[in-house]
């Protein structure tokens, strides 16, 4: 959303006729981001986003570099007459795009849109205030509040202009991570409490939820969020995975530290992907079964959990 946005206040300076599809619902603690109320939700707007996708001269794919990551919407760009340009750092792209601003190099798709407006586009007087905080939001986000190894100096140069630019670092801060429903802290404390497994002969912590956890804390999309890195963070800890049931799937969120491929068990194993460090995938088994099979993995991976 921080790229998506963060391109779209770009380009409405412009003139263009712009909109923002995103393929499902999103977190709350980013709706306060300068042009959400224009936001289409796929899944509650299916007629009106196909005719957009449908009548679009071009349509840019931000932060995703393969049509099945965004639904059922993947299908509808890929029939599109529109040029279709990639903004993504992702590995393994495919090949669905007319032009490709891509490197999995950068920390966050947000990064990149700020280089695409302001090398390849020569245009960084229209980084205004609401491009910048949509920016930020995004680079912030996706770095795991600049930690990640790949926030490197250049990030955050171009954090710095952002800055510069109007993007009010504390109070983006203070609107993403303090701005947690009651909810959202008391089914943490569950997960923490009840849904933690520590497998210390693989260096490795599950949490572990089901669809009565969800329903009973009325969670909501995004509630989960971040959640992985809580097992993450035990110092003996290599491998976090946090393990939901969904109505129609079971989705898998990995973390790892050193160079512990989390996104090869991804896509190996479970139809997904990401980056070294941080990966998502999902499966149609069983909740127990998928836990089951992650187990069932991990001695495959034992030296590079123990070492």
């Amino acid at each position: 959303m921080g790229s998506s946005l963060g391109l779209y206040n770009y380009l409405i300076q412009q003139g263009h006729h712009t909109t923002v599809i995103t393929p499902s619902d999103y977190p709350d603690f980013l709706t306060w981001m300068p042009g959400n109320e224009e936001v289409v939700i796929y899944t509650d707007n299916k007629e009106r986003s196909a005719q957009l996708i449908a009548e679009a001269d071009i349509v840019f794919c931000l932060d995703f570099n393969n049509l099945s990551r965004i639904n059922e919407m993947g299908e509808l760009v890929r029939a599109a007459d529109a040029k279709k340009i990639m903004i993504d750092h992702h590995l393994e792209p495919e090949d669905f795009d007319d032009y490709r601003h891509w490197d999995i190099n950068a920390c966050a798709a947000a990064q990149l849109v700020h280089s695409f407006i302001t090398d390849i586009l020569d245009n960084k007087k229209l980084i205004n205030k609401d491009v910048a905080t949509c920016l930020y939001t995004g680079i912030m986000t996706d770095s795991g509040s600049f930690r990640l190894p790949n926030t490197t100096s250049s990030v955050h140069r171009v954090i710095a202009d952002l800055i510069d630019a109007g993007a009010v670092n504390y109070r983006i801060h203070e609107l993403v991570y303090n701005s947690a429903s009651e909810n959202r802290l008391r089914f943490l404390g569950h997960c923490l409490s009840s849904c933690l497994e520590i497998l210390p002969e693989f260096n490795t912590a599950l949490i572990v939820v089901n669809k009565q956890d969800l329903q009973k804390y009325d969670v909501n999309t995004g509630d989960t969020e971040g959640i992985v890195n809580y097992a993450l963070s035990i110092a003996s800890i290599r491998l976090a995975a946090f393990i939901v049931e969904r109505d129609d799937k079971v989705k898998l969120s990995l973390r790892s530290k050193g160079d512990f491929p989390a996104n090869e068990i991804c896509k190996l194993y479970f139809s997904g992907g990401g980056h070294r460090n941080a990966a998502g995938g999902q499966s149609s088994a069983s909740l127990q079964e998928v836990v089951n099979q992650l187990k069932q993995i991990l001695p495959e991976y034992k030296k590079l959990l123990i070492q």
